[in-house]
């Protein structure tokens, strides 16, 4: 196998973890933040969370494989991000550890204010996950003040304009932030109009469907103005226009969502949004590649698969390993949504 085709197939690869995780966790992050709105009463929120309590903590262990993986691929993309967003990494594994707390202790004492104390922690923290985990995508897209030791570092925020003193909340971030919220809000929404019963199906799917609005403003917001704050993306279209398939995708996916929605076939909507997900983060994989951490500030020093990924006989040999582990993988989470779920 030719090195640059072998470093190809781990960007490759590392993209299709990133955007299972996104479609995984992103149901259940989702649920978590319709559960105060679409589930009125104990019982309600109960088979809610019911909905997800199988699955939700295998759907996290795709965010460590995807670390993992790229740690393997490219250890100086890892190293350089791991330091640069030391800040808001800690946030996210808080947020993290909040979100499985409220889930496990929300049943354990039976009070007035307990289960309504962690309901609110539960949605609060799956609200933030999707902002930051929005933010940081928006971070990738926009590029990071990286110097050719390879080393950055951002504020949380400055001012708020992109460049030259930008945080890592802008207004381009922001802006995908709110995105991932409503896309992922819709996601999980059709996920419990799916997965659960009576009134409750009802309330998720307006849910879903006023949450949709968003999801296509801030789509065609993103599609104007992502080429002017990341030039690269829109040459790496023009250049590659068989590359236009994933954005296509996206929009396919986006508008399946609100027919099917509305024809009350949860199934075929809750599958249209996975469409639209893998569909957007395919396209910024897409339109950033070569890079995986652009440098906003010198472009040379962008790491790309080419200057960050290990040695090719590693990258080799790992594949041996990934292949056979990740069919494991798909056969356990394959039995767990069919028997379990």
């Amino acid at each position: 196998m030719k090195e640059a085709h072998t470093e190809t197939l781990w960007f490759c690869l590392v993209a299709i973890m990133i955007a299972g995780y996104a479609v995984l966790d992103g149901f259940d992050l989702g649920a978590g933040i319709v559960h105060l709105f679409v589930a009125r009463s104990d019982a309600e929120r109960r088979s809610v969370l019911a909905s997800v309590g199988p699955v939700w903590d295998g759907n996290e262990v795709w965010l460590v494989a995807g670390g993992g993986v790229l740690f393997f691929a490219f250890p100086p993309v890892y190293a350089s991000g791991f330091q640069g967003f030391y800040l808001p990494l800690i946030i996210v594994l808080w947020l993290l550890i909040l979100r499985g707390i409220a889930i496990e202790f929300r049943n354990k004492v039976s009070s007035l204010v307990w289960s309504p104390l962690w309901d609110v922690v539960f949605a609060g923290a799956s609200a933030m996950l999707a902002i930051f985990f929005g933010a940081a995508i928006g971070n990738v897209v926009r590029g990071v003040p990286l110097d050719r030791s390879g080393f950055f570092f951002l504020p949380l925020w400055a001012n708020l304009r992109l460049m030259p003193a930008a945080g890592i909340l802008d207004w381009f971030t922001i802006i995908v932030a709110l995105g991932s919220l409503s896309a992922l809000t819709v996601h999980g929404a059709l996920w419990v109009a799916m997965k659960t019963a009576g009134a409750v199906v009802a309330r998720a799917r307006k849910a879903a469907d006023a949450a949709w609005w968003a999801v296509l403003v801030i789509t065609v917001l993103l599609v104007i103005i992502v080429p002017l704050v990341q030039p690269h993306l829109g040459h790496r279209f023009a250049d590659a226009p068989w590359g236009f398939v994933f954005p296509l995708a996206a929009a396919t996916g986006m508008f399946g969502m609100k027919l099917f929605n509305g024809a009350g076939r949860a199934t075929g909507a809750f599958l249209a949004s996975c469409m639209y997900i893998v569909g957007m983060l395919t396209s910024a994989a897409f339109g950033l590649y070569p890079y995986l951490l652009p440098s906003s500030t010198d472009t040379a020093a962008g790491l790309t698969v080419y200057t960050s990924a290990a040695a090719t006989y590693g990258l080799i040999v790992g594949l041996y390993w990934f292949i056979p582990g990740m069919a494991l993988v798909t056969i356990y989470f394959v039995f767990v949504y069919r028997r379990m779920v």
